[in-house]
């Protein structure tokens, strides 16, 4: 179930990378504008045993930020009750990440360790406020905090003034615990429903005004869609009523990119048509024919050539 989770989480951050900004400004408190150079690395490592194969560790993002300061972070999204082997996994992802790019000079090795957070989707009373590191060495202590995010925390208003598009297709974890009523409740249902449509509603909107693009809409209505069917498989209405709005935003996204095309391709042959009527003429230069009909002077020179064929 959980690849489910991660698979959207990896998904969004790797195809609307962009969308990591708000939330590592909100989670590390840093004042990135969103016009930073974002690096992913890759997700698999290997951590290496004396006594067995070396086992894969896949992580779900591993990225460089490059603002003033050149910054390493990894996240971890996870919908799991916390049991102290998240802690465990996540020292070896980092301890991993900073081995790759160790750096020895003079037999002096320098890792540098990331920015390390986790999301967690679901709440739980034994869910903490941030995970700690302490490492004792020969040298000395280091010890540090990991932030955790509680995605059930941030409610809509939340998400959309502070920028967090990236949280929306977990959105529905807040409403897992009313699934059973929203069922058995049309009324309920509505309410949910009604909500939803908000969301697309709001999304729309930030595309009209080119804050996000179509691409970036669609896949955060998708992902939301995917999560949707993954979390609620046991409440049938949930699904048809919730998930079906999403599949038919999806539909109507699609069909207004369809739309969209046609409409630039017939732009484009009128462009064409309006050209050629004044090549024909024979009295204005290719330059002036391509300033008047909105091509450009090789579209013109192309249909020039068409003309003489």
């Amino acid at each position: 179930m959980g690849n489910i989770y991660d698979g959207a989480f990896r998904t969004i951050l790797n195809d609307c990378r962009q969308m990591i900004i708000p939330v590592i400004n909100e989670i590390f408190k840093e004042d990135y504008t969103g016009n930073e150079i974002i690096e992913f690395h890759p997700n698999e490592h290997f951590i290496d045993q004396q006594d067995a194969a070396d086992k894969e560790r896949i992580t779900d993002t591993n990225f460089i930020i490059y603002g003033k300061k050149k910054k390493k972070y990894h996240l971890e999204c996870e919908s799991s009750l916390p049991d102290g082997r998240m802690t465990i996994r996540l020292f070896e992802y980092d301890a991993q990440i900073a081995l790759d790019e160790g750096e020895v000079i003079n037999e002096i090795l320098t890792v540098t360790f990331p920015n390390t957070a986790v999301l967690y989707l679901r709440n739980y009373k034994k869910t903490p406020d941030k995970m700690r590191y302490v490492i004792k060495t020969p040298g000395g202590t280091v010890e540090y905090d990991v932030p955790i995010m509680k995605v059930q925390e941030y409610t809509l208003e939340d998400i959309f003034s502070k920028g967090l598009l990236l949280l929306i297709p977990f959105y529905i974890f807040s409403h897992e615990k009313n699934f059973k009523v929203y069922n058995s409740n049309e009324q309920r249902l509505a309410e949910l429903k009604a909500e939803y449509r908000s969301i697309l509603e709001r999304l729309n909107k930030l595309e009209q005004e080119g804050i996000i693009g179509a691409f970036d809409k669609r896949t955060i209505i998708e992902l939301s869609g995917d999560v949707i069917r993954e979390i609620a498989q046991k409440y049938e209405k949930v699904q048809k009523g919730i998930g079906g709005m999403m599949s038919g935003a999806l539909l109507e996204t699609e069909a207004r990119t369809i739309l969209n095309k046609g409409k630039d391709e017939g732009r484009n042959e009128n462009k064409k048509e309006t050209a050629l009527r004044m090549l024909r003429d024979g009295v204005l230069p290719i330059e002036k024919i391509a300033e008047y009909s909105g091509l450009d002077i090789a579209e013109v020179k192309l249909l020039v050539g068409l003309q003489k064929v």
